[in-house]
């Protein structure tokens, strides 16, 4: 049967063109990326206990209604204090019993969180200032039955829903910067840097050709002796964080760090933290109110309104379709030669086989001197490809090779 491919010339102007473009970036200790990221650990956790039960399958599951409530601190330089823990509840829903096997679902949900709080923020005091409480039910019985044969999983998965998902390539030079500067912060500033906390929003901004970021940053009170290390900080960040950004565009760049901050001879108001995350400080958190799953929030781009973190990948199309999107989108560009931009949107209908979507649609903005008609028929080949091989995409990511947030 023929899949439903539609490759269509798309006229806009291409983003690096456009007068604005706004890209926002969580990172991971921000309170929504935390509720993400327990979220996925869960679900990565339930399905390898599934797997190894169940000869290789997966059950039923969808950890992605967690929430973060906001606990209470005292930071101070030098050293403050947690005054409230913060508290993580973990809802949604997974299969507790198949044939003769019981699955401690609640115990696994708790331990995967737990140990991802642990690697995530390694400054929290485990025993003292989280809270993690799970009160997961089982499954729709319908949601059930579409998702499950007598081994666990279908063949080819049938979808959960109706519902879609999207992807865009290539990135801009203002969504790389922020990719970029996410990635140094952790592999290389944080690890030479204590002082520098897991909160941290990169909210960048481009005005024709010039590109602003602007960093929100918690610090962590005890790498911090006073207010003069912390302004010291702050300048280290935007120098460095500058040099970082301009390897990514040859735009003019400026960084602007917490600009909050009241900085007075008596009198001073500074993002300072215990744990290096405003989740210990009234900041809540909901898992699918952050990023989407290409790391970024762009207003600029068609982006989809689902949580992709903790739904089950076998056929959650929430979850399977946004991460395939983006997967097209990016090998479709990296690939074909003419393509400027490049938008995928995939729709399911439940209860269908999710490789064969009721629409595959996808929309090319051309770069000038090549002809659309030269490589529509390539880019069909390579979303019947993806679709052909739609169940990597659960592989990658319980192995956790692919990112969701």
């Amino acid at each position: 049967m023929k899949r439903n491919i539609s490759v269509k010339h798309l006229s806009q102007t291409p983003i690096e063109k456009q007068k604005v473009e706004l890209v926002e970036r969580k990172c991971i200790g921000h309170p929504d990326s935390l509720a993400d990221g327990v979220a996925e650990a869960v679900s990565r956790a339930l399905c390898k206990e599934y797997r190894a039960e169940c000869d290789g399958g997966v059950l039923h599951h969808n950890t992605d209604q967690g929430e973060v409530v906001a606990g209470e601190s005292a930071p101070a330089f030098g050293g403050g204090k947690i005054i409230k823990p913060i508290y993580f509840l973990l809802t949604g829903r997974a299969t507790r019993t198949f044939g003769d096997k019981v699955f401690a679902t609640d115990a696994i949900a708790i331990t995967a969180a737990r140990e991802y709080l642990k690697t995530t923020i390694p400054t929290i005091n485990m025993d003292r200032d989280i809270i993690v409480d799970c009160r997961m039910g089982s499954g729709s019985t319908d949601l059930c039955e579409v998702f499950s044969t007598k081994k666990g999983h279908t063949a080819i998965p049938r979808a959960n829903d109706t519902s879609f998902g999207v992807g865009h390539a290539p990135f801009s030079q203002v969504e790389k910067v922020v990719l970029g500067l996410d990635d140094y912060i952790a592999r290389e500033f944080r690890p030479k840097n204590p002082m520098l906390g897991y909160d941290i929003k990169l909210m960048g901004l481009r005005e024709i050709n010039t590109i602003t970021i602007t960093v929100a940053a918690a610090i962590i009170d005890r790498h911090c002796s006073g207010i003069s290390d912390y302004v010291e900080m702050k300048e280290k960040m935007e120098e460095s964080f500058t040099k970082v950004a301009k390897k990514y565009t040859d735009r003019k760049v400026k960084v602007a760090i917490n600009t909050a901050d009241i900085i007075r001879k008596k009198t001073n108001s500074v993002f300072l933290t215990v744990n290096g995350t405003s989740a210990e400080m009234g900041d809540d958190g909901s898992v699918g109110r952050g990023n989407r799953c290409n790391g970024l929030i762009t207003p600029n781009r068609p982006m989809s309104m689902e949580a992709t973190s903790g739904k089950n990948p076998i056929n959650h199309i929430g979850k399977i379709y946004n991460l395939l999107a983006t997967e097209i989108a990016r090998g479709a560009c990296q690939k074909v030669d003419g393509i400027e931009e490049m938008y995928v949107r995939l729709l399911s209908q439940i209860g269908h086989p999710i490789d064969y979507p009721l629409i595959a649609s996808v929309q090319c903005v051309t770069k000038r001197g090549y002809d659309f008609r030269g490589y529509q028929s390539e880019v069909e080949d390579i979303v019947n490809h993806h679709l052909e091989n739609i169940t990597d995409i659960t592989r990658q990511v319980i192995d956790g090779k692919l990112k969701t947030f």
